[in-house]
């Protein structure tokens, strides 16, 4: 379910915080307590009057308005301790704890921090008398000419001296007329560094650092960084002057450090850091810590974050960073400039009328409110910086030009702000340089992107006997660590053929991976290998950092489904070799058996031995060119529909189905000592491969209609007018691998082998006569006919009874709340039967009611994929896997995403316990009883993207009664849900209701 967010803060950050969260699905409602005009009643954003700096009243509201996050945006909250309060208080907050804080609230506990953990920072003293702080100021040995308030001050407690009497005339003007009162009760001097200022900032999760593209701020008033130090009047994010090299080392030495440092001194960081980092000629070197996100920083760096923000902070309060990177927009720079009232950062008019806000949204820019606030229905000043206005363009100069221009048309009396933010970067990128690397079409910091982004990946294949870490010259494997004692080494190598084209043709990239890791996996297994480890190799033109990692995730979840680790591989980016959008894969992997263990075990084959089939899922990866030859004669396309009987999917996604990898399920078969050889159907088909694991003197005699063959390939055989031959030479024609076994044990090994996979007995060996080929198969052109017409058959005619069943799939999260009412229900349906359960988590009691039923179950478990997308592609895939026409949610406790919800528009059904359209979201209950309202119920509707807002089914009243308490209700509402569900997914089966293009209901007698 969506949840309420409550954003702590009132500037121009908050908003874009506000802004950024709004964006979720999983994401209701964004409040914001205090906020500005920016965020009161924007959309899904409304502004909140409850009090921030009374924790415990803060924490009731958010129980009482069911908010799932608090995100704190400035830094007095957090040093005063609202996280731990919040949190005390079971209420899920972002941001560091107070202690943690303390590397914001307190200068003299940072800078002894970064001396103590070898963080690389200014030379410094702490004073809290003026005449000692004087006396240093005048005898150090280096410029200690800037001064600084110990405490927080609003961003304003640093005073950069141009000369010693200044700074000695600021030590007396915070220690002793206590110009920012007792936040200057300490001051810290400091050495004045020279060279770039710039602004690194990470989420962290207390262990793992995951760090945002480098902003710089621009604290002056005036352009040429002229005039008073202010808050900051603008910002732009990426800087070009922190180089990848640079910025990895700015994460080692200040964040890593950092976040390393605080935990060993039992003090987590979780949140979001900031440093402030000087460039000097000796490295890197921290200014100063922030416990939060800068601003204007942050509104130049959340609108490059491609990532769901709220997921972000999920896994950043969950601990989930290592397996989860934040992905940016690459090819963009954001650029955000501060409108200012006059006389600001001193005394300045407030209420004065802001126009032209309108105009600046027209010209596609995202303006931020700061000092604003709603007055008499107009949107008028009431603070020093009012506004920020962002652009996000391909360069930081158009990026400006584009900010300025938007500035321009909006107007406030005596409006003050900059017109050279980003200077320093347009300069740094218009000096005289010689050609780089990235000149000639190599972009080395795509790559980088690319390894950071995949290292997750990777380490999640760990295994024994290797730990999977990317990054150094080649992997390590320790053959003993994995259990071997004599062991004899096996490699294989393989790519995935032309089949990528049609991956790259259709956009669909996820799966090339799985048939890249099948390829080389199942080969070694030939040899009784168990699969070890494996490397890939990527090569493309122009690296595209989304599609490579989209590539290596699905190489990595390969990796685990075979039982190796994914130790290493190479991403080639050759600029000239490849058209934009291709790229090609190889791979290699390395595997092992104990000596005396090697297949094919030749000697023991002899006539009479039988021929187990193991099912493939397709094609798998061979034949494509022929494959594509069929499609380019044919009249579809690979966004087609598929040919009739296979499944409701689009002809490319039929042809991505991946390539099945054996090793786990058929490697304990080859050691139990029953089977004799094992042949991978890769190219060359049945006829080539079976061969290979045969004496000269034998071969083998298949009967085709011992198996069932896959629809795909009798439509290729009849769409191309592929021989029978020919077919039997290209294809796997629904056999992905093969046993040979003896004949007395060949009924036990397929019962058991049964149990997971697919198979058949298929055929015998034979003695292999001169002139004859190894292998005779019959049957095979009559299968691929009878197959093709028992489909057609099937479709035109539908004389089954049982076909005439609509087969749902329940989604659950738990105990499946109603699965047992949807079950009963189809046990006596004529239109209904359960076909499917999926749940996300394993082990949970709706799947035993599942098992109960004899319904087929799948767990997918969310936690295993890396994004929203994959997860619901993975739920797709298995609907499509069961032929299901129908979904019920039934205590499924997950968001699903827009794309997914668009496919199955019109064919997803959930129950919500009240009567829409009151009472939306969670704890339904709880609203019904707060309201004082006399009747609620249940409600079953379709879903749609906006949560609890699809069209109505069906809707069954319960009364309130007097004394009911949260629980009561909740018991009789449930009632009525097992008579409500079970009734509306009767009336959808059957035709009855049915969702329109306008997406309301839409009955039909019948």
């Amino acid at each position: 379910m969506a949840e309420r967010v409550l954003v702590v803060g009132s500037g121009g950050r908050e908003h874009a915080l506000a802004w950024k969260l709004a964006q979720s699905p999983h994401v209701q409602q964004v409040l914001v307590a205090p906020g500005n005009a920016g965020t009161a009643n924007n959309g899904n954003i409304t502004n909140s009057a409850v009090s921030i700096s009374n924790h415990a009243i803060l924490a009731q509201y958010c129980k009482d308005h069911n908010i799932g996050l608090v995100v704190v945006g400035p830094e007095a909250p957090l040093a005063a301790g609202i996280v731990n309060d919040l949190t005390a208080a079971g209420i899920k907050c972002f941001g560091p704890s107070e202690k943690a804080a303390q590397l914001e609230s307190s200068k003299q506990f940072a800078k002894d921090f970064m001396d103590r953990h070898g963080i690389p920072t200014a030379k410094w003293k702490a004073f809290t008398n003026p005449l000692e702080a004087c006396n240093f100021i005048n005898s150090a040995s280096f410029p200690a000419l800037v001064v600084k308030a110990s405490g927080l001050a609003a961003g304003k407690g640093v005073i950069v001296a141009a000369n010693k009497e200044e700074a000695c005339s600021a030590v007396h003007d915070i220690l002793q007329d206590k110009t920012f009162g007792a936040a200057g009760e300490t001051i810290v001097v400091e050495e004045l560094l020279e060279g770039e200022e710039v602004s690194c900032l990470c989420f962290t999760d207390g262990i793992t650092v995951a760090p945002m593209p480098p902003a710089q701020d621009h604290k002056r008033l005036m352009d040429g960084d002229l005039g008073p130090n202010t808050g900051g009047m603008g910002a732009y994010c990426p800087t070009p002057q922190v180089t990848d090299s640079l910025l990895l080392e700015i994460q080692e030495t200040v964040l890593q450090r950092t976040v390393d440092g605080m935990r060993q001194a039992g003090t987590p960081y979780v949140g979001v850091l900031y440093a402030g980092l000087m460039l000097t000629k000796d490295g890197p070197k921290v200014l100063e810590f922030n416990c939060r996100f800068g601003d204007p920083e942050c509104q130049v760096i959340l609108p490059l974050l491609k990532s769901d923000l709220y997921e972000v902070m999920q896994a950043t309060l969950n601990s989930k960073l290592s397996t989860f990177t934040p992905a940016w927009m690459v090819n963009s720079a954001a650029v955000t400039v501060v409108m200012a009232s006059g006389g600001y950062p001193g005394e300045y008019a407030k209420g004065l009328e802001i126009e032209g806000l309108s105009v600046a949204e027209k010209f596609g820019l995202q303006v931020f409110h700061a000092g604003t606030t709603v007055k008499d229905d107009k949107v008028v000043t009431s603070g020093g910086r009012v506004l920020t206005v962002t652009a996000i363009e391909k360069d930081i100069v158009t990026a400006l030009e584009h900010a300025n221009k938007g500035v321009a048309a909006i107007q406030f009396q005596g409006a003050i702000y900059r017109k050279d933010i980003g200077y320093r970067a347009v300069a740094f990128l218009r000096r005289s340089q010689g050609l780089s690397y990235k000149d000639s079409g190599v972009d080395i910091t795509a790559g980088n992107d690319l390894v950071r982004a995949i290292k997750p990946f990777a380490a999640s294949t760990a295994r024994p006997g290797c730990s999977a870490e990317l990054g150094g010259f080649a992997g390590l494997f320790d053959l003993k660590a994995a259990g071997y004692s004599d062991p004899i080494l096996v490699s294989g190598t393989d790519g995935v053929g032309t089949k990528v084209k049609i991956a790259q043709l259709c956009n669909k990239h996820d799966t090339v991976g799985q048939d890249l890791v099948a390829m080389c996996a199942n080969d070694i297994l030939a040899h009784g290998a168990e699969p070890l480890f494996f490397l890939d190799y990527f090569s493309c033109g122009k690296l595209d950092v989304e599609v490579a990692q989209t590539v290596v995730a699905g190489i990595a979840e390969a990796c685990k489904m075979a039982g190796c680790a994914l130790i290493g591989g190479e991403t080639a980016e050759m600029p000239g070799m490849y058209c934009p959008g291709e790229y090609d894969l190889a791979g290699f992997a390395v595997g092992a058996f104990e000596r005396g263990q090697m297949f094919p075990q030749r000697e023991k084959i002899a006539i009479g031995d039988n021929v187990i089939g193991i099912a493939s899922s397709g094609i798998h990866s061979n034949g494509f060119s022929l494959v594509r030859k069929i499609i380019s004669k044919s009249a579809l396309q690979y966004n087609s529909p598929a040919p009739c009987g296979c499944g409701k999917q689009s002809l490319g996604d039929l042809l991505l189905t991946p390539t099945k990898i054996y090793s786990k399920t058929l490697l304990p078969f080859l050691r139990s000592g029953s089977v004799k050889a094992y042949a991978h159907i890769t190219g060359g088909g049945l006829l080539e491969n079976i061969p290979r694991v045969l004496p000269e003197n034998l071969g083998v005699q298949l009967d085709a209609s011992s198996w069932k063959i896959p629809e795909v390939f009798s439509w290729l055989q009849n769409a191309g007018d592929v021989t029978e031959e020919e077919m039997a030479r290209t294809f796997n024609c629904g056999i992905g691998a093969v046993l040979i076994v003896d004949k007395e044990k060949s009924d036990q090994i397929l019962k058991e082998l049964q149990v997971q996979e697919q198979a058949w007995q298929i055929g015998r060996v034979v003695q292999h006569g001169t002139g004859q080929s190894q292998v005779l198969i019959e049957n095979l052109m009559h299968s691929l006919h009878s197959r093709e017409m028992s489909t057609s058959k099937d479709a035109d005619m539908q004389q089954k009874p049982q076909d005439t069943k609509i087969p749902v799939a329940v989604l659950i999260s738990g105990t499946g709340t109603n699965l047992q009412a949807l079950i009963d229900h189809a046990k006596e349906s004529a239109c209904v039967k359960i076909a499917l359960v999926i749940s996300n988590k394993p082990g949970v009691e709706g799947l035993k009611k599942a098992a109960r039923a004899g319904i087929p179950t799948r767990i997918i478990d969310h936690k295993l994929y890396g994004s929203r997308a994959e997860f619901d592609s993975t739920i797709d895939k298995v609907l499509e896997e069961f032929s299901i026409k129908l979904v019920c949610l039934a205590g499924f406790m997950r968001i699903l995403s827009g794309p997914f919800v668009r496919k199955w528009q019109g064919k997803i059904l959930n129950i919500h316990p009240s009567l829409l359209p009151s009472f939306k979201g969670v704890n339904a209950h709880k609203q019904v009883l707060q309201a004082g309202v006399r009747l609620t119920g249940c409600t079953v509707h379709f879903v749609a993207e906006e949560v609890d807002a699809g069209a109505i089914i069906v809707q069954e009243a319960v009364p309130v009664k007097a004394g009911d308490t949260e629980e009561t209700l909740s018991e009789r509402v449930k009632e009525a849900e097992h008579r409500a569900y079970p009734a509306a997914l009767e009336l959808v089966a059957s035709g009855a209701v049915r969702l329109g293009e306008d997406c309301k209901i839409q009955f039909k007698h019948v």
